[in-house]
Formats: structure tokens, C-alpha cells, sequence
């Protein structure tokens, strides 16, 4: 009962936020950094299930977010299909490629999974920027917005809402997930693998499933930022420093932390806009903060400051 309080008082405090913070802003340019902060948060709720919970790393998850984006490009530009089933078509497509390439891959242990998943991270950043007769090549692609019941979705305001309401849902189903019997393979998985199968674990299918569920997240994630932004390029998508940045979100707000996950795209997305004073020095700040944080809270934001404040109230 007290884990469904917790997950209740976690979501209601994310609504809130979500709710609110337009009436505090002075400007669209805040709107859309919340936006991205939603987007980004919707990816690494997703990976953290998987590395968080079932202890399995990517290196190369940003390849899922770059299906998404590409697929809505594609369906609207060249398939003329309609935008949200473009959407579908990206999650469907990163379903199933998750389900193909995670099989061979997720036998794979430490090392040697966290380089597979570079690998297929750079498949599919090479395959999007080579084949630029579709693409627009390194240059990128303009992504048409959608049009939902006569409406064509294209202000800052319509997206802040659209990507707010996505991150709710994907962290009420990661909250469920997590407290379900899977969730508990999960962890279990997580602790010891060997010890997961003698009580009775599937291991192998549960990390297929989580892997599935993960790019799922990461290629709805992909669509909304190309819908977002209304034009997408391989490098802003499925580069390699964005499947280093999701996993730094992870590991910066909390390895096992649904909400940890958005705190740490918060961090990710806001650091960058308010370091821009110190010009030159921007990314040595960035570097030595990301640092700092490590070091002061190295189960990641949420985690540790839950049991600071568990400790003082014992």
C-alpha cells in the first residue's frame, strides 16, 4: 500500500509540475526547453527499465529515438501517410528490430553488450546518413506537423501539452511495470542472473522484453522531437553523443528511479541553457558539474537525496 502512495504522490507531483509551470514562465523559449525536457525524460524512463532495473546496458539507444524521428519524416514526406500513424509505424518498426537485433546481442555480457549496442547505435546513424536520397543525408529532413481532426499541430504550446501528457503515460506504465511481476524478474535479473533462473526466471525473455519496451519508449520519444522540432538531422537523432547524453540522464538522476530518470533529463537539458553565460568555458562548467554530481551523489539525484531525507526521519 505504501508503494502505491509513493507511485501515486510521484505522478501527482510530476502532473503538477507539467500543469503549472506554463503559468510560470515568461516565454514560449521556456515552454519548448520544458518540451525537450519532457521528450528526453519519455527516452530515459524507457532505458532506465532496462539498465536500471534489469541491469542491462546501451551504448546505442539513441538509434530507437533516431527510427522514430526518421519514421515520421519518411511516412509524411515520401509515404504520405498521416502523422500519428507514422508514429505507430516508428514504434512498430523499433519493436521489432529490438526484438531481432536484442536476441543475438543480450547474450552478451558487460562489456561486450555495452560495445554490441555502440555498434548498432552506429548502424543506424550511418545507415540514415548515407542513404540521403531518403534522408536528406547529413543535412537532414524537414518533418511536416500533423494534422489531428482539421487541426495542424504546430505551436510551442500544442507540443508542451502533446509531450507532457506522453511523459505522464510512459511514467504510469514504467511505475506498473516496475511494480509487476516482471518488474520483480527484473530485479532479480539485475542482482544475479544465475540466481534469477534457479528460482524460475525466464531470463532471456525478460530482457528481450524490457529491451523491446525500452526502444519503444526511446522511438516515441524520436517521433515527438521530430514533430517538435520540424526538421531532424542523423547527428541531433541517432548520434552517438545522444545515446551518451540518455545515458548520463540515467545515471546522473538514478539508476532504478522512474522519476530519477526525468529529473535527469531535467538536469541534461536546462544545464546547457543556463551555462551559456560563461561562453568559452560552457562545456568545462558542464563537464565539471556532471562530475561533481557523481561524486557528491553517486547512486544518482533521487536515490541519494531519498535516503538523506530517509536517514533524517529515522
Amino acid at each position: 500500500m505504501r508503494s502505491v502512495r509513493s507511485r501515486l504522490l510521484q505522478l501527482a507531483i510530476l502532473v503538477a509540475i507539467i500543469a503549472i509551470a506554463p503559468l510560470l514562465v515568461p516565454s514560449n523559449y521556456y515552454l519548448r526547453v520544458m518540451t525537450l525536457i519532457y521528450v528526453f525524460g519519455l527516452a530515459a524512463v524507457g532505458l532506465n527499465l532496462l539498465m536500471g532495473f534489469a541491469g542491462q546496458v546501451s551504448l546505442g539507444h539513441a538509434g530507437f529515438v533516431g527510427i522514430g524521428a526518421y519514421s515520421v519524416a519518411l511516412g509524411s514526406v515520401h509515404w504520405g501517410l498521416p502523422g500519428l500513424y507514422s508514429v505507430v509505424l516508428g514504434a512498430f518498426v523499433s519493436a521489432a528490430i529490438a526484438a531481432l537485433v536484442g536476441r543475438p546481442i543480450l547474450r552478451l555480457k558487460g562489456h561486450y553488450l555495452a560495445v554490441a549496442t555502440l555498434g548498432f547505435g552506429f548502424l543506424i546513424a550511418l545507415l540514415i546518413t548515407n542513404e540521403a536520397g531518403l534522408t536528406g543525408g547529413p543535412d537532414g529532413i524537414s518533418v511536416p506537423r500533423p494534422v489531428v481532426f482539421g487541426w495542424r499541430l504546430r505551436t510551442v504550446e500544442q507540443w508542451y501539452w502533446i509531450s507532457g501528457v506522453a511523459l505522464v503515460v510512459g511514467v504510469f506504465i514504467a511505475q506498473n511495470l516496475v511494480a509487476s511481476s516482471t518488474g520483480r524478474a527484473l530485479r532479480a535479473i539485475h542482482d544475479s542472473e544465475v540466481a534469477a533462473q534457479a528460482i524460475g526466471v525466464d531470463v532471456a525473455k525478460q530482457k528481450l522484453k524490457v529491451f523491446v519496451v525500452s526502444a519503444v519508449y526511446a522511438s516515441l520519444a524520436g517521433s515527438l522531437l521530430a514533430f517538435c522540432n520540424g526538421h531532424i538531422t542523423p547527428d541531433s537523432t541517432a548520434g552517438f553523443l545522444r545515446s551518451v547524453e540518455l545515458v548520463t540522464m540515467v545515471v546522473l538522476g538514478g539508476l532504478g528511479s522512474v522519476l530519477g530518470s526525468v529529473l535527469g533529463a531535467a538536469v541534461l537539458v536546462l544545464l546547457p541553457q543556463v551555462l551559456t553565460v560563461f561562453h568559452d568555458y560552457e562545456h568545462l562548467m558542464l563537464g565539471l558539474l556532471m562530475v561533481l554530481c557523481i561524486v557528491m551523489l553517486p547512486i544518482g539525484v533521487v536515490p541519494s537525496l531519498a535516503k538523506k531525507f530517509a536517514r533524517s526521519g529515522a
